[in-house]
């Protein structure tokens, strides 16, 4: 069973930037993203890559992210 720990401070997204662990998003109580990697935060946008050329852009504010182990 893969254990799910929130990724909310500036620590927990460098820290999941760097052992690359794959993130989960959610926004409104929905799945809409899983197995990607945060490649790049800051305080107002989370950068994460799925693959080689797909980047997605996602705002901490409006959205809740797990890192999955």
């Amino acid at each position: 069973m893969p254990i799910n720990r929130p990724l909310i401070t500036d620590h927990d997204f460098q820290e999941a930037m760097e052992r690359q662990l794959p993130v989960r998003v959610f926004q409104n109580d929905h799945l809409i993203n899983s197995g990607a990697t945060v490649i790049r935060f800051t305080d107002t946008d989370v950068i994460i890559q799925s693959r080689v050329s797909d980047l997605t852009y996602y705002s901490r504010r409006d959205c809740e992210f797990f890192e999955v182990r």
